[in-house]
């Protein structure tokens, strides 16, 4: 079948306004319910992050309350440690578009520490967007096209109609006031069509080749929507 080329966060934190430190990573759902979903469907996956480091889990994310409880949450955590596609990463640099039949990019605040502003990502992206094959992104994975610049200083995914994590969930959940900038404002920003659903609840919004979810819940149709994209 084909190559999914997963993009992952190497950070392990983020940076907050007064200059501290906040753990973090990747979200662990929007990780294992994509990669579930693609390798049931015969695809292979590949994990790529910067400097090919190996993706730190926001271990907040592997906690009973975030995955329907203890049982699944412990099933999460083994399907992480065990599959060695998340302990054996490429480079990004060494990432050839060309090897890939879709790219997905998952959330956890990692990527507003260093995807949002990796070149080398903000290219894949902008090479994947323009390539028309399925470009899956969700939550604060979208922080990562703040780093899509053309040649021309434009951002690729200016006039794009998308969403991700949103001004209310980010106050929900307890950092909106600690941020050094809000996901929502730095995407209306760069000129995108931002769309904001339900907090909390899944929403997809397609536009073209690129697929976008809003939260954790969203993993899941993010990755139904690229599958069905590579099918047909």
């Amino acid at each position: 079948m084909s190559k999914i080329l997963f993009v992952l966060t190497g950070a392990d934190h983020l940076t907050l306004a007064d200059g501290t430190r906040h753990p973090t990573g990747y979200w662990a759902e929007e990780v294992v319910t994509p990669y579930e979903a693609v390798k049931a469907a015969g695809h292979e996956v590949v994990v790529a992050t910067p400097g090919g480091v190996v993706p730190p889990v926001d271990r907040g994310s592997l906690a009973p309350d975030y995955n329907g409880g203890q049982e699944n949450a412990d099933r999460v955590a083994e399907v992480l440690a065990s599959s060695p596609e998340f302990r054996h990463p490429v480079k990004l640099t060494e990432v050839d578009l060309a090897d890939y039949a879709a790219v997905y990019y998952p959330g956890g605040h990692g990527p507003m520490e260093d995807l949002a502003v990796d070149a080398d990502s903000g290219r894949l992206l902008t090479l994947a967007l323009d390539s028309g094959k399925p470009l899956g992104v969700v939550c604060h994975g979208p922080a990562a096209l703040l780093a899509a610049t053309r040649e021309d200083g434009t951002n690729a995914f200016a006039g794009r109609r998308l969403t991700g994590f949103t001004n209310t969930e980010e106050t929900q959940g307890g950092l909106a006031d600690k941020v050094k900038w809000l996901l929502q404002d730095r995407l209306v920003e760069l000129g995108a069509e931002f769309v904001e659903g339900e907090p909390w609840s899944p929403l997809l919004v397609v536009d073209g080749n690129l697929v976008t979810g809003q939260n954790p819940a969203s993993s899941a149709p993010v990755a139904d929507e690229l599958l069905k994209k590579l099918a047909g």
